[in-house]
């Protein structure tokens, strides 16, 4: 909530044009994501998943969207095949094998997170649809 209140100060008085921005450009962002992590996945492209991993990473953070942040994280390390909480070297499968379900409970916390920034925005003019 601090990264969010903090985001929700650049908007002008009663307007939330801004962080609402901010907010839809995450939303693209993260769809794009996930659907380029599923076809790294599909191909075994451990760099590309670690990438991409490393770029939603930064994204969630901006917006202080930490169980993303912090899944989004894993990912990056499972990437380059390693488990750091563990302090663990990886094969590719069973690198692949953790980011398979990580994904999944990435792809679950960004749905909560969407669904608060709806709700919270839905009185305030609502979120831009950048495909517009």
């Amino acid at each position: 909530m601090e990264v969010f209140t903090q985001i929700l100060d650049l908007d002008e008085d009663g307007q939330y044009d801004f962080s609402a921005g901010m907010v839809a450009a995450f939303f693209s962002q993260a769809q794009t994501a996930f659907a380029d992590m599923d076809a790294a996945y599909s191909a075994r492209d451990l760099k590309k998943l670690k990438d991409l991993g490393h770029f939603l990473k930064g994204s969630a953070a901006a917006l202080g969207i930490y169980k993303v942040k912090d899944l989004c994280e894993a990912i990056q390390h499972y990437g380059a095949q390693r488990d750091e909480v563990a302090r663990l070297d990886l094969s590719p499968d069973d690198a692949l094998a953790r980011i398979r379900s990580t994904l999944d409970d990435v792809k679950r916390q960004y749905a909560v997170a969407e669904r608060w920034l709806n709700a919270w925005y839905a009185d305030k003019g609502g979120i831009p649809d950048l495909d517009e």
